[in-house]
């Protein structure tokens, strides 16, 4: 058997590497070298001081769903220090020399007198910076009350400020902002949300299956508007209103949920190749310098049905090229492929999830389409507790499914599951039609409201070839 050249490398010498950022995919490429390689030299250096936490978990601290933020922490850096992998916390890295094979950081939280620029030498380095809030370039931004949504530190400040606030405004309608906007209104605020696009969810869902998620919010009086950007928040020293297009909303909280942009300065100042969206890498999450790796939202990816540039800021995602970026450096074989950006979100108690291309995409995409949908029930009908659940399926006029949208109070992740693998191979209508799904009465329908959808699609193809 052929050993490749740097795994006798791995073999012969102990590799030394640097990760810039301690995020699910910087954490993920240290604690998987380490799997692979007890010898390896591993250095993690973050600006922040608490690493390995959920960030998609934040919302539901602040709505008070899990009781605290200490609760969405996984490990400590003293957890990683045990394990051989070192962790450098509340330090700023300036600086990337690639042809020194040398970062510079700088300590934030010292004394003055041992605040100074420290160097780290390196054979391999992963850059996984991960994305930077985007803050609209408006008046008022920089008033107390006004929060962007990031760390686990921006969700204690907005939780404590919560507690001596009345209304809210959560400008941005997808998932986190919905999730906060929620969150908000349960702990007794307020509260709106505003989006500039004319719909809730304008990256995941349909207008009629974004409907569904508006209306159910609107009937626990969670304020909607949309198409109204920001144009300026007002207040003296804190947050008192927020306006949006023509309307002017009382507000002494309000959150920037206005997504991220890949963080890409120290790559670019590497002298790594940068694309349209993020920094690019090939399927072994390598950059165009050969000894140095990137992983997570600072990157893009490339779409699994058109083929385009994307990017995919989702932690799974993260993870996911964390662990081929790990094997790759560890002298083993591992291609990250193609994203459909499969998400869920739970909104309440609305389960919300979608995979693939939405119709609005595969229409700017100039791809001709059959959408097929069903409105079912999660269990069967006479066991108690079932509920309404409702399925939207995209696919080509050849029957191949493209993406699929799923909204109901339960058991919606399973199915967008199912469904980002059936588009993953190339499944066809007719195909899900014959499928066997599992059946009880407490868990499912005798029919799943997958194959309803695919049956509904299907006839369309049928009548209208």
């Amino acid at each position: 058997m052929m050993i490749s050249n740097k795994k006798m490398l791995w073999d012969e010498k102990i590799m030394k590497i640097v990760i810039i950022g301690s995020g699910a995919g910087g954490l993920t490429v240290a604690s998987n070298i380490k799997k692979y390689s007890k010898n390896a030299d591993i250095t993690v250096v973050t600006l922040e001081s608490n690493v390995a936490y959920s960030q998609c978990a934040i919302p539901y601290v602040i709505g008070g769903d899990i009781d605290s933020f200490e609760e969405i922490i996984m490990h400590t850096p003293e957890y990683y220090r045990k394990h051989g992998i070192n962790i450098i916390i509340e330090s700023e890295v300036i600086e990337v020399d690639s042809t020194m094979n040398l970062i510079r950081y700088e300590p934030k939280k010292l004394d003055i007198e041992d605040k100074f620029i420290k160097t780290i030498k390196y054979d391999y380095l992963v850059i996984a910076t991960g994305g930077s809030p985007f803050i609209p370039q408006v008046e008022g931004t920089n008033l107390n009350g006004v929060f962007k949504v990031r760390t686990i530190e921006d969700g204690g400040k907005i939780k404590e400020w919560a507690k001596k606030s009345k209304t809210a405004v959560v400008v941005g309608a997808g998932a986190i902002g919905l999730e906060l906007g929620y969150g908000l209104k349960q702990i007794g605020m307020e509260v709106s949300v505003t989006e500039m696009l004319p719909q809730i969810l304008p990256r995941s869902l349909d207008p009629d299956m974004a409907h569904k998620v508006q209306e159910y919010l609107e009937g626990l009086n969670v304020h909607i508007v949309l198409e109204k950007a920001l144009t300026k928040i007002y207040g003296l020293e804190n947050a008192e209103k927020v306006v949006v297009g023509d309307k002017s909303i009382d507000a002494d909280l309000v959150i920037l949920s206005t997504g991220v942009r890949p963080s890409i300065k120290l790559a670019k100042q590497a002298g790594c190749e940068i694309g349209d969206m993020g920094v690019i890498v090939n399927e072994r999450m390598q950059t165009s310098i050969p000894n140095i790796y990137s992983v997570g939202d600072c990157v893009e990816v490339h779409d699994g049905i058109t083929g385009q540039k994307t990017l995919s800021p989702f932690g799974t995602t993260a993870v996911r090229q964390g662990k081929v970026a790990a094997k790759n450096l560890s002298g083993k074989e591992a291609v990250f492929r193609p994203v459909l950006n499969s998400v869920v979100s739970k909104i309440g108690e609305l389960e919300v999830g979608a995979v693939g291309l939405t119709e609005i995409s595969a229409n700017l995409n100039g791809i001709d389409i059959v959408v097929g949908s069903s409105q079912a029930l999660t269990r069967a009908r006479y066991y108690p507790g079932c509920k309404p659940i409702d399925t939207k399926i995209i696919c080509s006029k050849n029957g191949t499914i493209l993406g699929c949208q799923i909204i109901a109070k339960e058991t919606v992740a399973e199915r967008v599951d199912t469904m980002a693998l059936a588009i993953a191979l190339e499944v066809k209508c007719d195909e899900i039609t014959e499928m066997e799904f599992s059946y009880a009465p407490p868990v499912s329908m005798v029919v799943d409201p997958i194959v309803l959808a695919a049956e509904d699609a299907l006839n369309k193809l049928t009548n209208n070839p």
